[in-house]
């Protein structure tokens, strides 16, 4: 198990990590897309939830979707089984280990991954040996610090900032998406382009405010209370004021901000 993931991998993630998935394709997904043919490497595929939407995007692409946990792989496994997708092939792996000859790949893919490795600029440079010249990288993370709401809370911050530094100790960084570009660029990669993508959720857009405020940002935060009061990071009766104010966010008045993302970048 990958214990730097520090959401843990209950049934509530994983129906928080689809309803992520499912809120978020257009904003993130829309323009991803790889010419017929393609063979692609999503590397860190999770229990799947981005998998579906690459699959789908991409039908005469084949994608080879590997992760390190083999319980994650098999969920995915299974989703897409029930999906009725037949163009991936997933493989529990390490991205440090894969199994596969240097330029392999024709694309690479990574979405929410680089924050939660230790070392996110020697996987990228590592997983450069997999693609083909010519070949192509997409990466996609969120930022925590760019989170911002009305009615704005110091408390709701402070329950954020205490997922944060949990994240930093587990060896992650949950503000990883402002530094795609010096990473990739970094990385070796050329012709690197980083594309911001903002959710914008207030009560004219309902499924925005159920989908990623209710379900998918707050619950993460939610999600590792007892992680951050048992590390002493976080009062309990502070960090459930912060909750109880992001949820507030959601209300007929409120509104919720959040930037991903999305880097490309091309091997040269």
């Amino acid at each position: 198990m990958n214990k730097a993931y520090v959401h843990g991998y209950d049934p509530r993630e994983s129906r928080r990590l689809q309803d992520q998935a499912s809120t978020l394709v257009q904003l993130l997904h829309s323009d991803t897309s790889y010419p017929a043919g393609s063979l692609v490497l999503e590397a860190g595929c999770g229990v799947g939830a981005q998998t579906l939407t690459l699959s789908r995007n991409n039908p005469e692409a084949s994608i080879i979707s590997m992760d390190i946990s083999r319980a994650s792989v098999l969920q995915a496994r299974g989703k897409a089984e029930v999906a009725g997708i037949e163009n991936v092939d997933f493989l529990q792996a390490d991205i440090f280990r894969l199994p596969f000859q240097p330029q392999s790949f024709d694309h690479l893919f990574l979405c929410f991954v680089l924050e939660h490795l230790p070392r996110p600029m020697e996987a990228l440079t590592a997983l450069k040996d997999f693609i083909r010249p010519g070949g192509t990288i997409t990466v996609i993370e969120g930022d925590h610090g760019s989170a911002y709401f009305y009615p704005d809370s110091i408390a709701a911050q402070r329950a954020i900032l205490a997922q944060v530094e949990l994240q930093r100790c587990a060896g992650g960084n949950a503000m990883i998406g402002r530094e795609l570009y010096p990473l990739l660029s970094k990385a070796g990669y050329s012709s690197v382009r980083v594309s911001p993508r903002m959710v914008y959720a207030d009560s004219s857009r309902p499924e925005m405010v159920e989908g990623f405020t209710r379900n998918t940002f707050t619950a993460m935060i939610e999600g590792v209370r007892e992680q951050a009061i048992e590390l002493g990071m976080i009062k309990p009766e502070a960090f459930d004021e912060g909750i109880r104010d992001l949820y507030r966010t959601a209300e007929e008045d409120g509104v919720f901000c959040y930037t991903f993302f999305k880097a490309t970048g091309v091997k040269g």
